[in-house]
């Protein structure tokens, strides 16, 4: 007898005007298993998703859930068929509650009332279940750290009570050790309540620590399916980007040297605390810590997207004061924000535009006018030095996938010329291959004599990439680590309160 499968998707076809973007693609997923979808960004994954999920429809092809096929044309139909999805990209109303996000298809409870304390307690409850109890529910999702509102994302999505299958995409893009550590927990108690789950995801060790069964998919079509006890992680990055990576982190030898910036006793709200720290030139600093130690809210005080308190900033022998970013970016500082929407790039602008816009002093043809041709030779040297893929530099930055929206709030800072960049979670969202080009990309700016900070949740990118960690815990600084300190065990300890 042939094996019932929770998934099946067969001949999958589908082309987006003259891009063919699934070919004819085989996909099955067993009941109780989890599965592993990896790829470059553009290999497909996304859509396929989508296409299981109702959101894309399919030009050919079957999907059968538990055996039967079914014709899914909506994402409430796939909701109906056992499918719930939570994308990369939050599906969340921000001026709403945590508890109104989570209940939102079941607001009235089947009756014409809400009844509030009832909706805040089972709130409660399923956030307590997910090892979130500290998540109020009762404040806006606004108001919330990123990794926070992707528990929320989850909360909502497992108010299926049909959930057969569960597509995580990049889950743990926002979260740090502890809390990516909670999110396994709850993904192996769903296996073996019998939920299937599809784990998208750029990082491979997780996938080789969760999954039992890995899909590698290339420009649209799938190249191989394996246990993930079968294949070991060189082998799945090549068969990923076509080529051998010799190493993930490349070596770097900037000399550093002087004093670029430095902050002493920096003071701005309850999450930045008499912060105090020297970043020199040609220097890659990272700062670590858990979700709301105060690294990003740092970085924003200190670039003037926060009010800061208290406090000095030094930036290449200058006492500065930032009131606002622009007057942070006139000094050639440059900041790589976490949330690429909301603050990275303008989505409805065109490529050309969100790449070159800090930078139009480099592109006048004479003051107070640009050079296209200097505007877009700019903008396509930088795009093409980070591998981006789009079709045309006039297309909005909003027709790209995530990791190549990345790419282009990475692609503004390479353009200008900083002095000091920081970048908040450089690598999020982006593929291996990628990720690889982007290292490669910060030891040319830390050669170039720029000081780099990185602000990174995972911790063998702080340890592969930085010559100095400082570790932040309650809006503190908690640890100083030099290079041959940085270690997986001194990270854990110091953000922990050790």
């Amino acid at each position: 007898m042939d094996e019932v499968y929770q998934i099946e998707m067969l001949n999958i076809d589908k082309h987006f005007g003259g891009v063919h973007a699934l070919k004819n693609i085989d996909f099955r997923v067993g009941k109780g298993t989890i599965h592993a979808l990896v790829g470059e960004n553009g290999a497909g994954k996304s859509t396929l998703m989508k296409v299981l999920s109702g959101a894309v429809q399919k030009d050919n092809g079957i999907i059968k859930i538990s055996g039967k096929e079914e014709n899914i044309n909506s994402p409430h139909e796939g909701k109906k068929c056992g499918i719930s999805t939570i994308y990369q990209e939050f599906m969340l109303a921000p001026h709403l509650t945590v508890a109104e996000n989570i209940f939102i298809d079941k607001l009235t409870q089947g009756g014409k009332f809400i009844k509030w304390k009832n909706l805040r307690d089972k709130a409660h409850e399923i956030l307590k279940r997910l090892g979130f109890d500290n998540i109020d529910p009762n404040v806006r999702v606004s108001e919330l750290p990123v990794a926070y509102q992707q528990i929320v994302e989850i909360s909502k999505n497992l108010m299926n009570d049909n959930t057969k299958v569960l597509v995580l995409d990049e889950p743990t893009a926002v979260l740090t050790f502890s809390e990516i550590e909670k999110l396994f927990e709850l993904v192996r108690r769903l296996k073996d309540e019998g939920v299937s789950i599809i784990y998208i995801s750029h990082r491979l060790d997780e996938v080789f620590e969760l999954c039992d069964k890995i899909t590698v998919m290339k420009d649209g079509a799938v190249v191989q399916t394996v246990d993930a006890d079968q294949i070991d992680k060189q082998a799945l990055i090549s068969s990923m980007v076509g080529r051998e990576l010799s190493t993930l982190f490349p070596k770097r030898n900037a000399k550093i040297g002087e004093v670029v910036m430095e902050v002493s006793h920096l003071t701005s709200g309850p999450m930045v605390q008499d912060v105090s720290f020297a970043v020199r030139k040609g220097e890659v600093l990272g700062f670590s810590g858990l979700v709301g130690a105060g690294r990003t809210e740092t970085m924003r005080a200190i670039f003037g997207a926060e009010k800061m308190e208290a406090g000095s900033i030094v930036l290449s022998g200058k006492k500065k004061t930032f009131k606002n970013p622009k007057q942070a970016v006139h000094s050639k500082l440059g900041l790589l924000p976490e949330d690429r929407k909301q603050q990275g790039v303008i989505l409805s602008q065109s490529i050309r535009i969100n790449t070159t816009m800090s930078s139009l002093k480099k592109i006048e043809q004479f003051p107070g006018w640009i050079s296209d041709a200097k505007d877009k030779k700019k903008a396509g040297e930088i795009l093409e030095q980070l591998q981006t893929k789009y079709d045309s530099l006039e297309d909005p930055v909003s027709s790209l996938s995530g990791g190549n929206q990345q790419k282009v709030s990475l692609a503004k800072w390479l353009a200008a010329d900083c002095e000091c960049i920081i970048l908040d979670e450089p690598t999020r969202g982006v593929d291996v291959g990628a990720k690889v080009e982007i290292y490669k990309n910060i030891n040319d700016l830390a050669a170039q004599g720029i000081a780099v900070i990185i602000i990174s949740s995972e911790m063998e990118e702080i340890i592969g990439m930085c010559d100095r960690v400082i570790v932040m815990r309650q809006g503190k600084i908690v640890g100083e680590l030099e290079k041959e300190e940085i270690t997986e065990n001194n990270l854990i300890h110091f953000a922990m309160g050790g």
